[in-house]
């Protein structure tokens, strides 16, 4: 096992503050080397603090690409999507200049836009930062332990894979563990006593048919890091 980074704070408020911090260098300074720079985000109740904090941080958001570890196949407006989050968390004050990608489209069925998003996103240069998160079964985009689709979510080499749950509503695209894992700095943002004795178990135990989220701090070449506050 590569040794993961574990962060830990008091409250999330701190973890906020030092996150934003980090993520903000890492852009400015994408920006400054490369004169462009990439971040994933997650969506879910986690991160709004965090994005709110983003968005108003003085950065050049007009060099910044901003998309989606994965996307509900539901319509944009709907109050599941995480295209709605982002734009009225992230999406915002300074942030608005940022260009957005996103992963909903007109088709059908997340099946039917998979090749088509998998083509776009592989397109993307590897990413600067991604911000993950994890659920209490140990998924973390949509990489879920009971869909069918996790083997080619985790080893297959395409960008996006269209995944359905059993254990959650919706068919969803997610980005695949390799085009997550093409980035410069890869960040677990979690809170709570249940969510951390998932995680220290998969940090743990090298399971990822139980727990997805081990395979990415396990075997991940890039810098991994927790960020992790109780409440």
């Amino acid at each position: 096992m590569k040794e993961v980074n574990v962060n830990k704070f008091d409250n999330n408020q701190q973890l906020t503050d030092v996150l934003c911090e980090r993520v903000a260098t890492i852009l400015t300074d994408a920006v400054a080397e490369r004169g462009e720079a990439t971040l994933v985000v997650s969506g879910g109740r986690t991160p709004k603090p965090l994005f709110e904090k983003l968005s108003r941080t003085s950065l050049p958001w007009s060099k910044v690409t901003i998309l989606l570890a994965d996307e509900r196949w539901v319509l944009p407006d709907s109050d599941d999507s995480n295209d709605k989050f982002i734009k009225t968390t992230l999406l915002k004050n300074k942030a608005a200049q940022a260009r957005y990608v996103g992963l909903f489209t007109a088709h059908q069925s997340a099946k039917s836009a998979e090749l088509s998003q998998s083509q776009l996103i592989g397109t993307l240069p590897t990413f600067d930062a991604v911000i993950l998160g994890m659920g209490a079964d140990g998924h973390t985009a949509s990489l879920f332990p009971c869909c069918d689709e996790l083997d080619v979510g985790m080893t297959g080499t395409q960008a996006v894979v269209a995944t359905q749950p059993q254990s959650a509503p919706y068919e969803r695209l997610s980005l695949t563990r390799q085009r997550l894992l093409d980035s410069r700095h890869v960040f677990f943002h979690i809170t709570g006593d249940d969510k951390w004795t998932v995680l220290d178990a998969a940090m743990t135990h090298h399971d990822p048919k139980r727990y997805p989220v081990s395979d990415f701090v396990h075997d991940s070449p890039v810098p991994t890091e927790v960020f992790y506050a109780a409440a």
